[in-house]
């Protein structure tokens, strides 16, 4: 018998957000150092992602009149075979080989009459193999699929074959989690407090397009409303930030096409860069940050630009800590804009303002302010959603999310694990998607940008390595 369930409302958003030239897709790639047995990674898929979680054999079917609501449904006609792909890739199997055929899958849309997920296993990568994985957005957020992702891998070989899992661990969990970096993770302390007076110019205008929102027809329940205004008052200058704030026009700027580039950086220690953080008293993430500011910097004048502070958006789980993920899924996280130091031109002055505005993210209630607009906006018509997404979307350059795996390594179907990568989608007009991963106690970032925009962006990934470079041998005279 036929199953089916309404979509979510934030989820909702996500798959009307759709666009040829910005597809809600987040798009990952782990790679091995050894072949990978089909057989048995075709087993594993239908156990802990299809018999798992049901959003992975259902398919989204729009409402059939005005006020009915759209909702997934098991896919009649559902196959594994529709989704597990197996391709080899042409001599001599290297990382440029490796790109040209992701670039290649992630232009692609998802086909909306079946579930929106594929997987690929790519023999003849070096002496190893890579999966890529493609999870549309309204499945689940990216803090979420990392876990799912998790799920499909063990502590040993044949932990697979056996699959010794505890019913305590319950769906979506077969040990330790990825910890999500990004500030914020986990469900803040705080929820709502006293009520303060707006200040700055930004606070009429917030609270009026709270209030446009709200007084569509059954645009919104109330509550949500009335919960997004409660935060806006305590925090104007957050209001200020989301309404006024902009990125100038720069070399990164421009209409996205169809065509997107990834490229990514070599393994750097963690230890390492924990050695670098010491220099400001800042976290590996700040690091990071400050590296990926450095390169943007670099790239801006390299393309005649002036180096400039540009705002990317980073997203915040807001799912309890410590617990398993409902068999449902779905999207709970919030994005906070970021603006990026990249006009800070010394190393130093930078790592130490990429810290500074790291912390003052962490201890602000943006996270939550930003969820409650969301979930305001996914109760909107699809025109409005798209008008109101694309209004934030313009204030950032793009997307940048920082994933903490596990610190040791793990195996998929019986084969270990070398690295793994995941980038998130972009919307609206933006160009640079950038993704921190950190795994076996080594970290690598990546590139996703619009290929038109940003042809090169092998000069990101050399510019990122040369500002880690500076800073480690600052670290090391230290």
């Amino acid at each position: 018998m036929s199953t089916r369930r309404p979509i979510g409302a934030v989820d909702g958003i996500w798959l009307s957000m759709d666009r040829a030239a910005n597809l809600m897709v987040i798009d990952s790639i782990m790679w091995f150092d050894e072949p990978v047995d089909w057989d048995r990674f075709t087993a594993v898929v239908q156990r802990r992602l299809v018999d798992r979680y049901p959003v992975f054999h259902q398919r989204p079917v729009e409402a059939s009149t005005p006020l009915g609501v759209a909702h997934w449904e098991d896919a009649p006609d559902f196959s594994l075979e529709q989704h597990l792909h197996r391709a080899v890739l042409p001599a001599p199997g290297d990382d440029a080989c490796l790109q040209r055929y992701v670039e290649a899958q992630i232009q692609r849309p998802l086909d909306r009459a079946h579930p929106l997920w594929e997987v690929h296993l790519l023999d003849g990568y070096r002496d190893g193999a890579v999966v890529l994985t493609r999870f549309h957005h309204a499945l689940a957020d990216g803090i979420a699929l990392a876990q799912v992702l998790l799920s499909l891998t063990d502590t040993d070989r044949t932990a697979d074959l056996v699959e010794l899992e505890s019913a305590a661990e319950g769906p979506g969990a077969s040990g330790p989690g990825w910890a999500d970096s990004t500030p914020g993770a986990g469900r803040p302390p705080w929820l709502l407090g006293a009520v303060n007076r707006v200040t700055g110019p930004a606070s009429a205008a917030f609270r009026g397009a709270l209030h446009l929102i709200s007084e569509l027809p059954g645009a919104v329940h109330p509550t949500l409303a009335v919960d997004a205004v409660t935060l806006a008052l305590q925090t104007g200058h957050i209001a200020d930030k989301l309404l006024l704030g902009s990125n100038p026009e720069t070399p990164l700027s421009g209409t996205p096409g169809v065509l997107k580039r990834a490229v990514w950086s070599q393994p750097r220690a963690v230890s390492d860069l924990k050695c670098v953080g010491r220099l400001a008293g800042a976290t590996v993430n700040d690091v990071l940050i400050s590296a990926v500011s450095g390169a943007i910097n670099a790239y801006l004048v390299d393309h005649g630009g002036d180096p400039t502070d540009l705002t990317t958006m980073v997203p915040v789980n807001l799912r309890p800590a410590g617990q398993p993920l409902p068999r449902e899924l779905g999207n709970q996280f919030a994005l906070v804009m970021l603006p990026l130091p990249s006009g800070v031109r010394a190393p130093l002055q930078r790592l130490s303002e990429a810290k500074r505005r790291m912390d003052s993210i962490k201890h602000s209630p943006e996270a939550v302010l930003t969820f409650g607009l969301v979930n305001a906006i996914g109760r909107t018509s699809p025109d409005v959603a798209r008008l109101v997404v694309d209004f934030f979307a313009a204030k950032a350059i793009g997307v940048t999310t920082n994933v903490v795996g596990p610190l040791v390594g793990r195996y998929v179907a019986g084969s270990r694990i070398a690295g793994v990568l995941a980038w998130v989608p972009g919307s609206g007009r933006q160009t640079v998607g950038v993704c921190i991963f950190s795994y076996d106690r080594n970290v690598r970032v990546g590139f996703k940008v619009d290929a038109g925009v940003v042809p090169d962006p092998e000069k990101l990934v050399h510019a990122f390595d040369q500002e880690l470079d500076a800073l480690l041998r600052m670290a090391a005279a230290a």
